[in-house]
């Protein structure tokens, strides 16, 4: 006989049962605290930078490999070697072709283990602690984000709350130059509680988290999170083209990314009256200047000042 508290809550349309959905918060109660999930692919380049603050900031953190070909999920597990944190990470491995932001999500059914509202919520059912934060593998935790998110972790025991985590892409040109968008910050919510109201659906170009009415919502400060958009690599291929983000309202992020990702790949960044260019002095990686130095010590609200240093 079938017991009935292992029917997945979320089979998946191709009857690929290791990869039906099981929710942990069905089996039980959750663990106090927060895990970061990143669904990844090819970030080996980042993840040496990405990890480390995670381990500070959350109690655990799950690495949801999508077919890499860059050795990502080894580098991962070197990171939290050398943090002292291996016991907290989980690595695994999603195997199917995951439709891209657009026309080709559209096209896939949600249950499918090709759709991203799939490999979402499975990504998300490894969770284990009562909140969880949808992460990417190329966002930094600055010095002070990794303490606010470590500080969140026992604030949120007693609430219900979502929160949002303002970010400013960093558009990096080699070890000591980037550029940094402060024309456009990025806050959508990061953090959300475990449970039946916080699953993932299909929405328009790509997948949306529901959230409960009766959630608190938070906004963080400017300056904890940059999200990483390296100028040698194709930060766009995850879109099924250009033209799936050429003009909806929905999309003008994208949009904005792709100006400026185009313009600083030609050299154009003395046009762009958003960013700051910034270099790291000799023997520091511009990654970790910025999020170590650079925006800790940057006035507020940030904006524009022409330079290189605060």
């Amino acid at each position: 006989m079938t017991d009935e508290r292992l029917a997945p809550s979320i089979p998946t349309l191709e009857g690929h049962s290791d990869y039906d959905v099981r929710w942990a918060w069905e089996s039980g109660p959750l663990e106090e605290g927060m895990t970061a999930v990143l669904r990844v692919k090819d970030e080996a380049q980042s993840l040496p930078f990405v990890l480390p603050p995670l381990f500070e900031a959350t109690q655990r953190v799950v690495v949801v490999d999508n077919q890499s070909t860059d050795g990502t999920p080894e580098v991962a597990r070197t990171t939290a070697e050398r943090c002292g944190a291996a016991d907290r990470l989980f690595v695994t491995e999603y195997p199917f072709a995951v439709s891209r932001a657009g026309s080709e999500h559209l096209a896939t059914p949600p249950r499918s283990v090709h759709s991203l509202t799939h490999f979402y919520n499975w990504s998300f059912s490894h969770v284990t602690t009562r909140y969880s934060m949808k992460w990417d593998g190329d966002m930094v935790l600055t010095r002070e984000g990794a303490a606010t998110i470590a500080d969140l972790s026992w604030q949120l025991r007693s609430v219900e709350a979502v929160v949002a985590m303002p970010r400013h892409s960093l558009y990096v040109e080699d070890d000591r130059v980037a550029y940094l968008d402060l024309g456009l910050v990025n806050a959508e919510p990061w953090i959300y509680p475990m449970g039946s109201k916080y699953q993932f659906t299909k929405a328009f170009e790509w997948e949306w988290r529901a959230v409960s009415r009766d959630a608190h919502r938070i906004r963080l400060p400017e300056g904890l999170c940059v999200e990483l958009k390296h100028l040698d690599s194709d930060e766009f291929a995850h879109w099924t083209a250009p033209e799936d983000f050429a003009n909806s309202s929905r999309t003008a992020r994208k949009r904005h990314e792709w100006n400026l990702f185009h313009a600083l790949r030609e050299g154009r960044w003395q046009e762009l009256d958003v960013v700051e260019r910034i270099e790291a002095p000799e023997g520091t990686h511009v990654i970790d200047y910025v999020c170590d130095t650079w925006l800790p010590r940057a006035p507020r609200p940030l904006q524009r000042r022409g330079g290189s240093a605060p």
